[in-house]
């Protein structure tokens, strides 16, 4: 029965080994369990390609107005002013709120108006940050309000 030494020779293998399984266990790890499974690109990647150059269109639209959308907080809620030089019956299109940190809160309206302003109810809004997108149109041509507002 012959005694085996351990030296700095089995040692270095050792390391090797305990390294290579070390990171085989990461690689199967991560393409086993689906926790780990996060995809960069979309499914529909050109449609969503398409609808973001869309948005920069209706943004672009938006920026040629000589006024765009206001809004201001009143007692009542938020008022959404629309463009006095409109004709507030061909107004049409949707309004999002969005709460990013509450996703139970986010809403969504379609815009009817019986005047130049849109009134938002105060029971609808909690105090906080608000990001508000009205995706409207007014006679063919298409307009795009983004902006975070602090209610």
């Amino acid at each position: 029965m012959t005694d085996m030494k351990f030296n700095w020779g089995t040692g270095i293998v050792l390391a090797f080994i305990g390294f290579i399984s070390f990171i085989m266990y990461f690689i199967v790890t991560m393409n086993v369990n689906n926790k780990y499974d996060h995809d960069l690109v979309s499914e529909d990647y050109y449609a969503d390609e398409l609808k973001y150059q869309n948005d920069i269109n209706k943004l672009k639209n938006s920026k040629t107005l000589e006024a765009n959308i206001s809004y201001q907080k009143t007692a009542e809620g938020l008022a959404i002013k629309f463009p006095e030089a409109f004709d507030y019956k061909n107004i049409t299109g949707k309004l999002f709120l969005y709460r990013p940190s509450n996703k139970q809160l986010d809403f969504e309206t379609a815009i009817s108006l019986s005047n130049h302003n849109l009134l938002i109810p105060d029971k609808r809004l909690v105090d906080g940050r608000w990001n508000i997108k009205i995706d409207w149109q007014y006679k063919g041509k298409s307009y795009l309000f983004k902006e975070s507002i602090n209610y």
